[in-house]
């Protein structure tokens, strides 16, 4: 069964990324203009005070520049993931402070900006650290994402991992899970069911497309921010 769905898996990465590279950096840069313009507008967005936010790859996925700049424009806390060099798997999130902070950042694994563990000098606030205030929203990319709202990734576990893990801590010290968001490009959305998806695999909570905004049913008792944000349902 394991061997079954990483073959599934595989073969579905395989077939987006060619699709994906097919794409014009246009139709990229207007996709993920609309997909911004919709993020900015819906209700948990303005609601959230702490976002965390992926800095996109050169191609391949939706452009997220104008997301990242609009977050602290806002007012909101941003912060940005950081694989870590040393320990294989491990991703952190990492607080950008200001517009020229984000602009300062280096690039690094595949091409994508990150910041370093030293903010001037003192070390670099993580969404896990005691002192920082709980995540609201996390913004996931993917390679695709279908109608039942599951989602795959890389194929390396990072955005699963820490999930799973920060989803621990935020219960652990009382805070609701953040409201966890994929952003899709339309070519990146499937009919539900056609992801695979195994016990560790992370579910989210909403998709956002340039078209629609595709949301969870709620549940009896959700166990996550949703419930407290205006605008969420499955109306």
């Amino acid at each position: 069964m394991a061997a079954t769905l990483i073959s599934n898996k595989k073969a579905l990465r395989k077939a987006l990324a060619t699709t994906l590279r097919a794409l014009s950096q246009e139709d990229v840069r207007a996709q993920s203009s609309a997909i911004v313009h919709r993020i900015l507008n819906e209700p948990f967005f303005g609601a959230a005070s702490t976002v965390s936010c992926y800095l996109s790859m050169p191609s391949g996925e939706a452009n997220t520049s104008a997301v990242v700049e609009a977050i602290l424009a806002s007012g909101k806390t941003l912060f940005v993931p950081k694989v870590d060099p040393v320990v294989p798997g491990v991703m952190d999130l990492l607080k950008i402070h200001d517009k020229a902070d984000l602009q300062s950042l280096p690039s690094g694994v595949w091409g994508i900006r990150e910041p370093t563990y030293q903010y001037g000098d003192a070390p670099r606030t993580k969404a896990t650290d005691s002192d920082a205030d709980p995540l609201d929203i996390v913004l996931i990319p993917g390679v695709a994402f279908d109608r039942s709202l599951a989602r795959l990734g890389h194929g390396k576990g990072y955005y699963d991992r820490f999930l799973s893990s920060y989803s621990a801590l935020a219960k652990s010290r009382g805070y609701p899970r953040p409201i966890l968001v994929g952003i899709a490009l339309r070519e990146q959305i499937l009919p539900a069911g056609e992801v695979p998806v195994g016990e560790s695999d992370v579910e989210l909570d909403v998709i956002v497309t340039p078209d629609e905004t595709i949301l969870r049913p709620p549940r009896h008792s959700p166990p996550h921010s949703l419930e407290r944000v205006h605008g969420i349902d499955s109306s």
